[in-house]
């Protein structure tokens, strides 16, 4: 399909700078295809009532670590300042990063990170024309951890970077109330509405509540740049879906209840997971799952999810579940309601379009 189909005027002023608080006060926007979509302004509070007692929400548990790093390059007596997000651990001591400006880069050079006194070395050890290094640090495991998390910043999207700087708040605000597993370098932003509150409230109206992880990567930011969906590549990332996860959505397939994904991270592993025969198998390893209209949804059955940016690979999942011309029609309505975009933004439960599952 051609990219500019996913495009629409989204105004800066929609796209939230901070979270609402509570967490759980967001709005919600509740889309249900059909040939006449119904629309229904709700908010997170709403959930348990959204949903039938025996559905399961499935929530990603996956932590940000501060994965922004300034640093400079050295190549003899010169120095370059040098800007590192890292997006995939490949070994104990390695991680692939994307760097700007990337030019100044060559395999073999030396960069040393340093924050509030602390310094990290690093090795180049390849790098892409797309800008992508492969990083080796001098520090390897737990002690890597700690010197990343030492020197790093929380990596803020760049459309709320480029308004604002990353201050202390948003090492709270970014991180979801599931964030138990270090690895992702963007938050799973649906499950940031959620509070001990509206667990509670989901558990005592008998929702389950089951978690799986994928790391999210520093791709999730990345534009597309080709014309047609079918050139455009996914950056991988790693993920997992334990066999106890696995084993009780099964359950709730079986007995006809709902399996509803908390956030597209969720969808994603969720669906790389699955078989063609509609099973939900357990997981682990890297997924570059791309998800465009046409897909048939295998292990999910409705979605909860942030609005997302024109012309994203997060839009063009929306629209494989809701339909292209419903979402069109809902983010249409979201902006005139001024509803809030993207991390920080405000939410909508999605419901499949006839055919999508």
């Amino acid at each position: 399909m051609r990219v500019d189909q996913f495009d629409f005027d989204l105004p800066v002023e929609r796209i939230a700078l901070r979270p609402a608080r509570p967490r759980d006060t967001a709005r919600m926007l509740v889309v249900r295809p059909g040939p006449e979509p119904a629309l229904s302004d709700k908010g997170v509070r709403d959930l348990p009532l959204l949903l039938e007692p025996g559905d399961a929400l499935v929530f990603n548990d996956t932590r940000v670590i501060p994965a922004q790093l300034e640093g400079r390059r050295l190549r003899g007596d010169v120095a370059a300042g040098i800007s590192a997000t890292l997006h995939l651990r490949t070994g104990p001591a390695e991680w692939r990063a994307f760097v700007r400006p990337a030019k100044k880069l060559h395999s073999g050079d030396t960069v040393i990170f340093e924050n509030a006194g602390v310094s990290l070395s690093a090795e180049v050890i390849a790098k892409t024309e797309g800008g992508e290094v492969l990083l080796r640090f001098d520090c390897s495991g737990p002690d890597l951890d700690t010197a990343i998390a030492a020197v790093g910043h929380i990596p803020l999207p760049p459309y709320i970077a480029q308004r604002r700087g990353e201050d202390e708040q948003d090492r709270k605000d970014y991180q979801t109330i599931f964030a138990d597993r270090d690895g992702a370098v963007a938050a799973p932003t649906a499950g940031l509405h959620f509070t001990s509150d509206l667990l509670q409230a989901l558990n005592d109206r008998g929702i389950e509540q089951h978690r799986v992880t994928l790391h999210v990567g520093a791709g999730t930011f990345l534009p597309v740049k080709a014309e047609d969906t079918e050139d455009h590549r996914m950056h991988a990332e790693w993920g997992e879906v334990s066999e106890e996860t696995a084993e009780a959505l099964l359950a709730v397939k079986a007995r006809g209840n709902r399996v509803v994904s908390v956030g597209t991270t969720s969808l994603r592993i969720l669906e790389s997971a699955a078989r063609a025969t509609g099973a939900i198998a357990p997981f682990a390893g890297e997924t570059s799952i791309f998800i465009t209209p046409g897909y048939r949804f295998q292990a999910i059955d409705a979605l909860m999810t942030n609005f997302h940016l024109p012309r994203s690979t997060l839009f063009m999942l929306v629209s494989a579940l809701s339909g292209l011309d419903t979402m069109h029609a809902a983010y249409c309505h979201a902006i005139e309601q001024e509803y809030r975009f993207y991390s920080y933004g405000d939410a909508s439960l999605l419901f499949p379009q006839d055919g999508a599952l």
